[in-house]
């Protein structure tokens, strides 16, 4: 045993902590100023977001429509779906229009004609007067519409009525998704809120609620100040941030990241040598699931882009009748989630024996519960998330009504699946709670159970957002789900798991994994605590948030690209080691696999989200091929790649090594991330630079509609994914789901234990001596 487990305190059998509080205390200070600013911002969003009106009434007293309805349709857009068809406020999916942006064009328009027939010598500048005066009455809760606002409302409830009522597939919907009359009037109330707080000033102010937010010059909508000085002192933050890393990476790149100077000389233990436990074997099945999962969100995947390539039919097929757009990319985007999350939860079970050395009693029969509430929990959410897209009279209440995008999961199963994640805490913490017993609260199983907490607690948050919550409320707590829980605490459990892996092979010493570690912390959550509110630059919340949003989401660059200059050492690890070791090094898929997501958190976490949260940009952007692009890369590329090395890793030491498919790990590596390359680059980089261009030139408006989706170009665009598409699913998923067939086929094969030795994965054949470390490679 290293010297590094032999340190006690004075007077306690707990080890002492083998690095200096001072990074305890940066983390703690970071952490405590991080989200000191996101309660104020949060009291913030409630207090001063765009208002929902008790009632809007017409010029002559008569009520248009009331925040009943607001909220109904509201209820209705996510129960149908629609979120996951077109956006709102920019947030959505990108078949659809933006139904803010939509709303404001097709009103706009109404009234000029209006004003043109009533004999108004300068229409255009009326128009502008008539939606920016903000006619909200705060005292009372009631809004004012022009008479011509209110008779744009009642034509445009005939437009989407005629929309959503279509009988046929041609939009990419159900026929026939909408046809209720009471219905259509909650629904068109909700977008006709959305598009008075995008155009009408903000009281005090210059702009709208969501800072003049769309890009629609009919009503005077333009860039702010704000937004522009804001994008340049991003661009300072990233450009000092990352210069101030490089100096100090410079004068400290041999104590700091993963060169270690102490890396002892030892032997690999092969895969046939190691015992498991049966909590270790029983994560096979979850591989197996995962694997399945992966191949049928990726055909899903493939499913979604084809309406973009062709609207009318599936190579002949009406498929939207039974699989519309939006209920394909609901899937699709909720088992991305899903299964990645589920990867990360079985290699936390699967490490924990070699944390704690000793299995409890039960472990594994826990594990099997937590397997079976998974499945249930996806199986029973995607069934019932299909009867509310496809509006089963049946199918109401919290059991199946569909929820915000990326949460949903209808509420009961969103309750379900966070009981699931803290039933996994407590497997967690019943496998290493001797071990805790020894260890200072600042060691690595403590931070691995510390991480892992985090995990069902910030994804609990999501529980807040509500279908009936307040548009910028909802927005507020949604993304502390999609930026916090993921691009944060995820990447906070991941960043422990594989230092873990790295101590367990002893490839570096675990004092070295802490520094590593605790850096990783404070780099991520400098920028990415505050910078969540980069989410909500237009959703009606106050001018602050985009300010520090933009802010401080430049500075989430800078760790990212560390990691870019870390990863060439990452992947020498196990050769280094290897050379010096008297058995080969058995991890080289999962360690490129690591290697791959230093890579994409650069590129499609790093410089494509730096691209599309620059306030700007984004202004002409959001709801584009361009979020698409980020989210593919950042999503697959990190998470995704992520959940299959991990996999990888376990599966080593549960497949027999005679039956390992070293060809098919190496298939699906190159796979996955040409496909994946191919993915971004031939068609959603291109395309979402193009609908900028569009965007910028010709209005928001335009560029998001599906006449420019569908042009012959754009359409060519999207036909040039399919080989891409075909390479990631046929040479990458298939063989990673063989290979996790394999781990299923053989789980209950080789030796099983319930207590394991203290270095399980590797053997120590020589103390470390300046002469050993002269014989590696430099």
């Amino acid at each position: 045993m290293s010297t590094d487990t032999d340190q006690r305190l004075p007077g306690r059998d707990r080890r002492a902590m083998l690095i200096s509080k001072g990074w305890v205390q940066g983390v703690a200070i970071v952490m405590i100023f991080g989200f000191f600013v996101m309660g104020i911002l949060a009291y913030r969003t409630y207090t001063a977001s765009m208002p929902q009106p008790e009632k809007v009434v017409s010029g002559s007293g008569e009520t248009v429509f009331t925040t009943a309805d607001i909220t109904a349709g509201q209820e209705l857009f996510n129960r149908r779906g629609l979120m996951q068809y077109g956006s709102i406020v920019g947030h959505g999916a990108y078949l659809g229009p933006d139904y803010t942006a939509d709303y404001l064009r097709r009103s706009a328009d109404f009234v000029e004609e209006q004003l043109r027939r009533q004999g108004s010598a300068d229409p255009r500048a009326d128009l502008i007067e008539e939606f920016r005066t903000n006619r909200y009455d705060k005292a009372t809760g009631v809004l004012t519409f022009t008479d011509n606002q209110a008779l744009a409302f009642e034509a445009l409830k005939t437009h989407y009525g005629a929309f959503f009522g279509e009988d046929s597939t041609k939009n990419g919907l159900i026929p026939r998704l909408i046809t209720d009359p009471q219905e259509i009037h909650q629904l068109t109330a909700f977008f006709g809120w959305t598009a008075w707080a995008a155009a009408a000033e903000r009281p005090g102010h210059d702009y709208s609620y969501t800072n003049n937010w769309p890009a629609e010059p009919r009503v005077d909508n333009g860039p702010t100040a704000d937004l522009v000085i804001w994008s340049v002192l991003s661009l300072v933050v990233l450009l000092v941030g990352t210069g101030g890393l490089f100096a100090v990476y410079g004068r400290w790149s041999q104590s700091i990241g993963w060169h270690s100077a102490e890396a002892p000389v030892l032997s690999f233990r092969q895969p046939g040598e190691v015992a498991l436990t049966p909590s270790q074997r029983a994560t096979a099945w979850f591989f197996f699931v995962i694997a399945g999962l992966f191949l049928v969100q990726a055909l899903l995947g493939a499913a979604a882009e084809h309406y973009r390539a062709d609207l009318l039919s599936f190579f002949g097929i009406d498929l939207a009748r039974l699989l519309p757009f939006n209920l394909a990319r609901t899937w699709h985007l909720q088992l991305s989630l899903l299964w990645t999350a589920a990867g990360f939860l079985a290699a936390g079970i699967f490490l924990t024996p070699f944390i704690g050395d000793r299995e409890p009693k039960r472990q594994s029969t826990l594990v099997y519960i937590l397997f079976g509430a998974v499945v249930v929990v996806t199986v029973g959410s995607l069934l019932s998330e299909a009867l509310s897209i496809h509006g089963v009279a049946w199918a109401k209440g919290p059991l199946f009504e569909q929820q915000w995008e990326y949460l949903d999961l209808p509420r009961v199963w969103q309750a379900l699946l966070t009981l699931g994640l803290f039933i996994w805490i407590a497997i967690i913490y019943r496998g290493i709670r001797t071990r805790l017993k020894s260890e200072s609260r600042g060691n690595m199983p403590w931070l691995f159970l510390f991480s892992g907490l985090a995990i069902p607690v910030f994804y609990a948050v999501g529980m807040l957002a509500g279908n009936e919550t307040r548009l910028s409320v909802a927005e507020f707590w949604r993304f502390w789900v999609v930026h916090l829980w993921v691009e944060d605490f995820l990447e906070l459990f991941t960043t422990v798991m594989v230092a873990y892996i790295f101590v367990m092979l002893g490839v570096v010493r675990e004092r070295i994994a802490l520094g590593i570690i605790f850096l990783d912390v404070i780099l991520y959550s400098a920028g990415g605590v505050i910078g969540t509110m980069h989410h909500l630059y237009f959703s009606g919340t106050p001018v602050e948030h985009m300010a520090l949003g933009a802010f401080f989401s430049a500075a989430e660059v800078i760790p990212l690209t560390f990691l870019t200059v870390e990863a060439w050492t990452f992947l020498q690890l196990g050769a280094r080691q290897e050379k010096r070791s008297s058995a080969p090094f058995p991890h080289r898929w999962a360690v490129m696999f690591l290697v791959a997501v230093g890579f994409w958190n650069f590129l499609g976490a790093g410089v494509f989200g730096f691209l599309v949260n620059l306030p700007i940009v984004s202004y002409y952007e959001i709801g584009t091929a361009l979020t698409a692009n980020h989210a593919h890369g950042a999503m697959m590329g990190v998470y995704g790649m992520l959940a299959v090395g991990l996999s990888l890793f376990a599966l080593r030491y549960i497949i027999p090594p005679q039956k390992w498919p070293e060809r098919m790990a190496k298939l699906c590596f190159w796979s996955l991330n040409i496909g994946l390359a191919w993915m971004v680059f031939a068609t959603l980089l291109p395309l979402g630079v193009l609908q900028l261009y569009h965007s910028v030139r010709f209005g928001y408006y335009e560029a998001r509609s599906l006449g420019f989706i569908t042009t012959p170009g754009n359409a060519l665009l999207e036909w040039t994914r399919l080989p891409g598409d075909l390479l990631f699913i046929i040479g990458g998923c298939i063989p990673f789901l063989w290979i996790c067939f394999q781990g299923l086929r053989y789980f209950r094969s080789g030796p099983t234990t319930m207590e394991l030795p203290a270095d399980a994965l590797y053997t120590e054949t020589q103390p470390v001596t300046a002469a050993s470390l002269r014989d590696g490679p430099p």
